[in-house]
């Protein structure tokens, strides 16, 4: 998989996470609410900005090997920075700190089944599960089959041993090579999309690559614009907090 696929990928991911947001179910009506606004701003607690200073769950050895996985899944090059120099790895060690390393919007408790290849990852492993047990199984592998650690392996070798988990060909003990790959490459997407209030996409670099606007709300100064790029200047809710 290339960097174009990889940031394809991507954008199939905003665009679907978008119109999750806009659907409504069939027989969902429309009410208007009289009596005056019952909207009221910052009713709702804001998200905290992540502080990339401060570590929350990969230890050193493990953010060497998530560098170096998510810096060939995305590598810097004319399009943009690195999946890491954006925040990616930062972004990751915060939400395996968080609900989603626990796995809190996923049933756990079994019964485990394999499931079919369309259905996912169907054990009950957690997201921080995958990555500790995944990154100590290939540490393992690579010091058996190269004498030396992931990170420390020329792109070359990375790419081809990146190939090999994706189709399931290297046998990594506890976790199934492809869960782990399926795993980062599903969190790159994220940290590389993300809002940067999360720690990831610095510099609002992945939606001024593909030209998302962000957590804009009004495009009135934008609607009379017609028949060329708009060149809208993205917002992150960081601006709004």
């Amino acid at each position: 998989m290339d960097r174009r696929s990889v940031i394809k990928a991507g954008m199939v991911l905003i665009a679907t996470s978008v119109a999750a947001s806009i659907y409504r179910p069939a027989g969902a009506a429309l009410r208007v609410l009289s009596g005056g606004n019952r909207w009221h701003a910052k009713e709702t607690l804001p998200p905290t900005p992540v502080d990339p200073a401060v570590r929350m769950f990969l230890s050193d050895k493990e953010y060497a090997q998530v560098t170096a996985i998510f810096d060939r899944l995305i590598p810097a090059d004319a399009l943009s920075v690195s999946a890491s120099q954006a925040g990616c790895v930062v972004f990751l060690d915060h939400q395996l700190a968080g609900p989603y390393g626990q796995g809190s919007n996923r049933y756990l408790k079994g019964p485990e089944q394999a499931g079919t290849p369309s259905q996912g990852d169907q054990s009950l492993r957690n997201p921080a599960q995958v990555y500790r047990i995944g990154l100590a199984e290939l540490e393992g592998h690579c010091q058996q089959a190269f004498g030396s650690s992931f990170e420390a392996l020329g792109a070359e070798q990375q790419d081809a041993l990146l190939a090999q988990l994706e189709s399931g060909s290297v046998q990594l003990g506890r976790l199934p090579s492809e869960v782990l790959f399926k795993q980062c490459l599903a969190n790159v997407h994220e940290g590389f999309f993300a809002d940067p209030v999360y720690g990831g996409n610095q510099g609002m670099v992945g939606w001024k690559m593909i030209g998302f606007p962000g957590a804009r709300y009004d495009y009135r100064d934008f609607l009379a614009q017609k028949g060329h790029k708009l060149e809208i200047i993205p917002v992150s809710l960081i601006g709004r907090i």
